[in-house]
């Protein structure tokens, strides 16, 4: 049988497409002046991310199966322009090329299965927190997980504030890696305000990395990616 590998990613473009519709659509863009502004707008807001954010105290509740659905709607909601931004262009660097190795249907498995849980991961840790978690991040630091298990000879370019902002390129695996480490230091301060999660972005990597590695496994990996150029890791 053989097995057809799509020319395109179609679908990283199809998820960064919809998450850029969902956030001019929604009152945390203030596109619309459907949702008002001033204080009406960020009423709107707070019932938006309500209604289809994580809220880790009410997600255990087992006499309510909704909140179980909040995990995938929250991967498509963003708090901001650059919150946004920031996700979609590492969702487009690193999820096309493991989207072409993976194939269209698995990546899409990989991706919601991942970010679904990566937002778990934080709200069992912060059960008792009232503060709703919405973004991409989990799911896109799975497609970084997966990116360095299929691409680790691959070379990426980078920004790094240390380095006078210089565009360097180095191994996938040494950006990744450095990336991951500084998003477990800062797992320490994170707290059940709000902020970045940085204990979804480690388990996000973690289990988008160990799928890439049981699917995998038998396969030969390095195959060399397409040019792949960004900035600064998420």
């Amino acid at each position: 049988m053989i097995r057809l590998m799509p020319k395109h990613p179609v679908l990283t473009c199809t998820l960064i497409a919809l998450c850029c519709l969902v956030f001019l659509i929604s009152p945390a863009s203030g596109f619309l002046p459907v949702h008002g502004t001033g204080a009406s707008l960020h009423r709107a807001q707070a019932d938006w991310f309500q209604q289809w954010g994580v809220l880790p105290r009410t997600l255990w509740d087992r006499a309510a199966l909704r909140p179980l659905l909040t995990p995938l709607t929250a991967l498509f909601l963003h708090a901001d322009w650059l919150h946004l931004l920031g996700n979609v262009l590492f969702l487009y660097v690193f999820g096309g090329p493991v989207e072409m190795r993976m194939g269209p249907i698995r990546f899409a498995l990989c991706y919601l299965t991942v970010g679904y849980i990566a937002m778990l991961c934080y709200a069992a840790a912060h059960h008792h927190s009232g503060q709703t978690l919405v973004g991409a991040s989990g799911a896109v630091s799975g497609m970084l997980g997966a990116f360095l298990y299929l691409y680790p000879k691959a070379r990426v370019t980078s920004v790094f504030p240390f380095l006078l902002f210089l565009p360097l390129r180095f191994p996938a695996w040494l950006v990744l890696v450095f990336w991951l480490t500084l998003q477990w230091i800062a797992t320490r301060q994170d707290g059940d305000g709000p902020g970045v999660a940085y204990l979804a972005h480690v388990a996000g990597f973690t289990l988008g990395f160990l799928y890439a590695w049981l699917r995998f496994r038998t396969a030969t990996v390095g195959t060399p990616a397409p040019a792949t150029q960004g900035e600064s890791p998420p």
